[in-house]
């Protein structure tokens, strides 16, 4: 063979034996193999259906009340919330009130409003555990106000993603079908290998088989 061809051959196996490791190709292999079993479960068709699902049908509708736990809402629910302390306050008034101005016992005032006036009767019983209720229910709209002012930030942030996944189900699982990544190196640095090998022989192989056979012809000189 031309022993210029075979010089090239050498270059070349040269080449594939040195690049890989001169790129870092061992490490990198190993790393897009690791993110590819990172990703295996969050990638299969029903697990990004689901993703899919929980981000048009829960959160994206979640959108929509951010309006309603808005620090404006907050504060006017605050202004109802003082309006139910003096509405118990004046409730309380209620019945010695027209208990005097109907010439009736306050009892006997309890007894008809329940009778003629159930639910004014009802609400007005129930006015402390109202108020508690309500109470906790700001309590909560104020500690989550920061929140819900984030979600159209979050939704259109989250979208791109979703959609991404979406798109990739099938290129995720034919890039997964690939042999292991971390075996990309072995392709490059065993053909290399061999080709330096069948270069080498070619080149210098016969100055080896000619210096074994001097050396093994050789006889030792008498004393």
């Amino acid at each position: 063979m031309n022993r210029k061809l075979l010089w090239a051959v050498l270059v070349i196996g040269l080449a594939l034996v040195i690049a890989p490791f001169a790129l870092g190709l061992p490490g990198k292999s190993a790393a897009g193999q690791r993110m590819l079993d990172n990703f295996h479960p969050i990638m299969q068709p029903n697990q990004v259906q689901i993703t899919a699902d929980y981000y048009d049908n829960v959160f994206v509708p979640l959108g929509n009340v951010t309006p309603m736990m808005s620090a404006k809402n907050l504060a006017k629910f605050q202004t109802y919330m003082k309006g139910f302390a003096g509405m118990q306050a004046d409730s309380a008034k209620l019945v010695p009130l027209l208990a005097q101005a109907m010439h009736m016992t306050p009892a006997q005032v309890q007894t008809l409003m329940a009778t003629q006036l159930p639910s004014m009767a009802a609400m007005l019983q129930n006015m402390p555990a109202m108020q508690r209720d309500f109470g906790g229910l700001l309590g909560t709209m104020q500690q989550n106000v920061g929140i819900f002012s984030r979600v159209p930030g979050g939704l259109t942030h989250y979208q791109p993603l979703v959609r991404t996944m979406q798109a990739n189900v099938d290129n995720y699982q034919q890039v997964n079908s690939l042999p292991n990544f971390r075996l990309f190196t072995v392709f490059f640095v065993a053909p290399g290998a061999l080709l330096v090998l069948l270069a080498g022989y070619g080149l210098f192989g016969s100055q080896f088989a000619r210096g074994f056979t001097f050396h093994h012809r050789a006889k030792p000189t008498a004393a």
